[in-house]
């Protein structure tokens, strides 16, 4: 090598190490590289807290097995003026409204229709300050940015969308319009996730390292349920193949974490599926199928997909999918740290310095004596109703209980449109993941850079 060939040699080694060592960087910067621009006018909506209302001019779109619980609870909460119920079919807007009235709160709902654009009309004719949206995945993107476009606070079943590009366009509208868009993640107002929020900000796990997040829920007999959720729920398990349902345990132990909120952020996702067996088995097997048409359905998502979840801080995140298998419900929702771990089905912990030892799990009355410790004082004060009120063992009311307070009183919201956008994100990315073999897929920024100043979600009371 004569001493030119050593010069260019040198300033390639040199340009190497420096690549190497810029490589982290590269790696967490990849998720706001690949984020669009924020419009010009727009604004960030992480701590966005909007205008007060004293008085909440609610309408809902699809009051069937899910909306239905929504409007009941909402029409009996102080200061909500229920305007409008939307649903294709009229005897569901009939019990809709029946249940409305009952609340006794001088409610005079409009009642719509007569077809399927029928939900547009409503936001034309009643103006509502809240729509709340329960109806199947393909319309929660347009329906949530036509509410906001016509000045309303868009709230949402889950997942938010199933897209990355209508995730990107709500979060658009809502940085443009200056409207919420909350993904109505009913299970972070669970009690035990609830007390758990509270462990976690009082320090009691240490530093966070690990999360285990699932929704393993045998639903197949819902191919047999007529026109409900099976009717349009089957058809996305046939043809898509991932994590299609991951809010409901990523969501809590996300908070946990405060994931996109100034502490860390979504990172990277690889994900797994195994053969699809379970729903053609049962479609086989089944004399009362709503739709013939499943016996000769091709099922081609995985009866239970595994992902892995790696954060910008390095932490991982399990979130497991299956509604499938017969065996017992689980959202997991475990979460570790440097001193022990809590966790959920059954409730569970093993904490150094606060559990008689941590080889063994505190349970049943030993977890119960430990978990009054650290009550949450949201919990305190409204699970009594909550559990009276009913939906699932009360998280339901709490939510939207705790949405028209917010509301009423100019607050941020718990959760916020890109909490929303991030975990229904690990949809499409799983898809994309396991096509490819478990290929490393990189999140999204949502947030184009703002999660590191969002604050953190604090233990409101």
């Amino acid at each position: 090598m004569n001493s030119t060939q050593r010069r260019g040699f040198l300033k390639a080694i040199g340009g190497l190490t420096a690549s190497l060592a810029a490589l982290p960087t590269l790696m967490s910067a990849q998720g706001s590289a690949n984020a669009p621009s924020r419009a010009s006018g727009a604004k960030y909506m992480g701590d966005f807290a909007a205008p007060k209302l004293e008085k909440v001019k609610v309408a809902i779109i699809g009051v069937g097995a899910r909306g239905s619980g929504h409007a009941k609870q909402l029409a009996t909460i102080d200061g909500v003026d229920f305007v409008g119920i939307c649903d294709l079919r009229e005897k569901q807007v009939q019990n809709a409204e029946k249940n409305v009235l009952a609340a006794n709160k001088g409610h005079k709902p409009k009642l719509y229709g007569k077809d399927e654009n029928d939900w547009q009309r409503m936001l034309a004719e009643t103006k509502p300050d809240a729509v709340f949206i329960a109806t199947p995945w393909d319309h929660h993107a347009p329906m949530c940015i036509a509410a906001m476009k016509a000045g309303a606070h868009a709230f949402t079943e889950v997942p938010m969308a199933y897209t990355l590009k209508d995730l990107w366009d709500i979060i658009d509208t809502s940085e443009a319009t200056g409207r919420h868009c909350m993904m109505m993640e009913n299970v972070n107002y669970g009690r035990e996730e609830l007390i758990y929020l509270n462990m976690v900000r009082q320090g009691v796990l240490g530093e966070l390292l690990h999360g285990e997040a699932a929704y393993i829920h045998e639903l197949r007999g819902q191919m047999d349920n007529g026109d409900s959720t099976g009717s349009w729920r089957t058809f996305q398990y046939a043809k898509r193949n991932g994590n299609l349902y991951p809010t409901h345990g990523l969501g809590p132990v996300a908070q946990y974490m405060n994931l996109g909120r100034g502490d860390d952020n979504f990172g990277r996702l690889v994900s797994f599926s195994s053969p699809a067996k379970g729903r053609a088995l049962y479609a086989q097997k089944s004399t009362k199928l709503s739709n013939p048409e499943f016996k000769n359905l091709k099922f081609e998502g995985g009866d239970i997909n595994t992902s892995i979840i790696k954060t910008t801080l390095g932490r991982t995140i399990m979130v497991q999918w299956d509604e499938t298998s017969p065996r017992p419900y689980s959202r997991h929702n475990l979460i570790q740290g440097t001193k022990g771990t809590i966790a959920g089905f059954p409730n569970r912990m093993a904490i150094e310095g606060v559990t008689k030892t941590y080889h063994e799990w505190a349970e049943n009355e030993a977890w119960e004596e430990i978990a009054a410790k650290y009550e949450h004082p949201y919990f305190k004060r409204m699970g009594e109703l909550g559990k009276k009120m009913g939906g699932h063992g009360g998280m339901d009311f709490l939510m939207l209980y705790r949405i028209i307070e917010c509301l009423q009183k100019g607050e941020a919201l718990d959760q916020n449109v890109y909490e929303g956008a991030f975990w229904s994100a690990v949809g499409p990315l799983s898809e994309k993941s396991v096509a490819e073999d478990g290929s490393s897929q990189a999140f999204p920024d949502f947030t184009r850079g703002n999660w590191k100043t969002t604050k953190p979600l604090g233990v409101i009371a």
